[in-house]
């Protein structure tokens, strides 16, 4: 997310205003981080309608909250967490899958490398077909772990910032991701060896 806006005023300045009541710098803010927080909610929801409405939920908690933010950490990684937060509660109303169930089937032990995997990322990104069935396996994961494997593998964030926006500990993000890595590689395989 970028620290700029067009008008080159310096976003800590606008969380200080904000704080002080300035709607204009509020609105500035929701313009500077829309589209990121549109595009990660549209990652983890699957679903345009969903995303719009997590998106607006997350920008009412900004409103709401922001004289309450303290800067300890970057306004991008407390949305990323309201974001997160919002999509959990949405898919725990819709009782979608249980995430025991998800433990126990992906009880895998071994580590996972990028040669466990028959095809690399840009093995994707190259092949359309390719990157539709990996979106279809990543709809198959719970949304904690789906969340997980976003922040980290699709967004780029260190595992540190991961498990601050989770609030989990650093081990348990790491497990997480693991579980989802092994659940998506053993899913991804099945699905193109089906196809073959």
């Amino acid at each position: 997310m970028t620290k700029e806006t067009s008008n080159n005023i310096d976003e800590n300045e606008l969380i200080e205003r904000s704080k002080q009541g300035d709607r204009k710098a509020l609105a500035e803010l929701v313009k500077l981080h829309e589209q990121t927080v549109y595009n990660f909610a549209f990652k983890i929801c699957r679903n345009r309608e969903k995303a719009e409405h997590v998106m607006q939920e997350t920008f009412l908690s900004m409103v709401k909250s922001i004289s309450q933010f303290s800067g300890k950490s970057k306004l991008s990684t407390w949305l990323y967490t309201v974001v997160s937060n919002h999509c959990l509660m949405l898919a725990r109303t819709e009782k979608r899958r249980e995430s025991t169930e998800f433990e126990e089937e992906t009880s895998y032990s071994g580590a996972i490398s990028s040669s466990d995997w028959k095809y690399t990322p840009s093995d994707v990104a190259e092949n359309n077909e390719l990157k539709e069935t990996l979106d279809k396996v990543i709809e198959r994961l719970p949304e904690d772990y789906k969340i997980v494997f976003m922040l980290r593998d699709v967004e780029g964030l260190s595992t540190k910032e991961t498990a601050e926006i989770m609030n989990l500990s650093i081990p348990a993000v790491k497990s997480r991701l693991h579980r989802a890595r092994a659940f998506l590689r053993n899913e991804l395989n099945n699905e193109l060896k089906d196809e073959n």
